[in-house]
């Protein structure tokens, strides 16, 4: 974290090694329900941290949706035992992905759902078992669409993809190091596109149908991230058996009211899984803290007259990050009747600090998917 990987500067620095010595022997730390972190998933870990962050502080002229695909399906090539599958442009509204579809319609480079699966091809043993699956916003750029964002709002949206990368560095990172407990499959939804202003881009009051097949009015172009990331969980739940299902986002300026710039804001119907992320933050130093999880106080503020739900909410005095996560919820009602557990991260603060990003998220979901593989 200490030596960003991007820069864009004429004068290149100069190349720079650094070595880490660590003070044990074997394992770097045991702890339940994490098991062993050793030496060899050091190096792992910190390429996932640090591919994360450079991409989170690559400028959208560089990382635009094409060339976003293109870099998380190249790492993805050089991991064993990994399948994976695009849906793009007009293949999304055929499949009925309209959130991610409408998001990014207005964009030059259309929207993209990277599907990411380890020991789950159809020659792996594993593949029907129970898998974990994470999920994260990646919006390349936010405009904010035409409920504009100002001159001083939207600087500094290129990070507004900082969940997926996230995700994609710790699929490499798990992957990297064997993949997760028992084999079991791991699968990583990346739901990229750009939201941009054209005579074609989604306008407030459009309604669209999203993968779980809910309405949604739109009172707002710049609530888009909940709509890629409704999609994308739905997707896992029809398509990818999850046990375990974690999403990440940069997804709410609320989230540093609500818990601060260094401590990312969950959302879980599962008590485990809230104590299993809560240590995983302590263990790894991606920290976090837990909202209030009561979405029947929260619902009413989405009421539409004419479709199942708005996409922002009425009271923006209410929990301005625990309300868009009940947003996301109820686009994957059939998994939580069933009591399986969710988890939903809003990293917005953490993903960055100053001008750098961090690479938040990694660490975090490396060491609790994990767990979640054992214990869920």
């Amino acid at each position: 974290r200490a030596f960003p990987p991007y820069s864009h500067k004429s004068k290149a620095a100069a190349d720079r090694a650094v070595t880490v010595y660590t003070g044990a022997q074997d394992a770097v730390f045991t702890s339940e329900p994490f098991g062993a972190v050793s030496h060899a998933d050091l190096e792992p870990l910190a390429a996932g941290v640090r591919e994360a962050a450079r991409l989170v502080d690559c400028p959208p002229n560089v990382l635009d949706v094409d060339a976003y695909v293109a870099r998380a399906l190249e790492w993805a090539g050089k991991l064993p035992n990994v399948t994976s599958k695009v849906i793009r442009g007009e293949e999304l509204r055929e499949a009925g992905l309209g959130g991610i579809y409408g998001v990014g319609q207005a964009s030059v480079c259309p929207p993209a759902l990277v599907i990411l699966s380890h020991n789950a091809g159809p020659g792996s043993a594993a593949a029907q078992a129970d898998s974990v699956c994470i999920v994260g916003k990646g919006i390349v750029y936010d405009t904010g669409g035409l409920s504009i964002k100002t001159k001083t709002g939207m600087p500094g949206m290129k990070r507004d993809m900082g969940g997926s990368a996230g995700v994609l560095g710790a699929f490499y990172s798990i992957v990297s190091t064997g993949g997760l407990p028992n084999g079991r499959p791991l699968h990583a939804l990346l739901c990229i596109a750009e939201n941009s202003v054209a005579s074609n881009a989604t306008r407030p009051d459009d309604i669209h149908v999203l993968f779980s097949g809910k309405t949604v009015e739109i009172n707002n172009t710049d609530a888009e991230g909940r709509l890629v990331l409704a999609d994308g969980l739905a997707y896992a739940v029809k398509h990818l058996n999850p046990a375990a299902l974690v999403n990440m986002a940069t997804l709410t300026g609320a989230q540093s009211s609500a818990t601060g710039t260094k401590h990312a804001a969950i959302f879980s119907n599962s008590d485990v899984f809230e104590d299993i992320v809560l240590s995983a933050g302590r263990a790894s130093g991606d920290l976090a803290h837990p909202l209030p999880y009561v979405p029947e106080f929260f619902r009413s503020e989405f009421k539409s007259a004419v479709a199942d739900m708005k996409n922002s909410q009425k009271n923006r005095a209410n929990c301005g990050s625990a309300a868009p996560a009940t947003f996301l919820s109820n686009h994957i009602e059939p998994y939580l009747e069933k009591g399986k557990p969710w988890m939903h991260i809003d990293m917005a603060a953490p993903a960055f600090s100053g001008e750098r990003a961090t690479g938040f998220g990694v660490a975090l979901l490396f060491l609790s998917a994990r767990a979640a593989a054992s214990k869920l």
